[in-house]
């Protein structure tokens, strides 16, 4: 039978504090993270419908914008950009 000394136990409770601390941050992180990812996707939605009113009251539709970006997005900079995701940021 193994003995658990004082340092030992001191020890284990460092660990935890420790893991605590990281499971704490990670959170705030994926919070944060979050919170910027929303207000990109808001700022791309209020270019594209900018783009396509082209200072006029409402835009014209049909052009294929939507399919285009997605593309070339998706292209560019890798998945999150399919046809129904920018429509959405459009409509955000």
């Amino acid at each position: 039978m193994t003995t658990i000394t004082t340092e030992n136990a001191g020890y284990g409770q460092l660990l935890n504090d420790i893991g605590t601390m990281l499971s704490d941050a990670r959170k705030q992180l994926a919070v944060a993270v979050n919170n910027v990812l929303v207000d990109t996707y808001w700022h791309i939605g209020k270019h594209i419908v900018e783009f396509e009113q082209r200072g006029n009251e409402r835009a014209e539709y049909g052009s294929g914008l939507i399919n285009r970006l997605s593309r070339d997005l998706t292209e560019r900079y890798g998945w999150g950009f399919s046809k129904s995701n920018i429509l959405y940021m459009r409509k955000f």
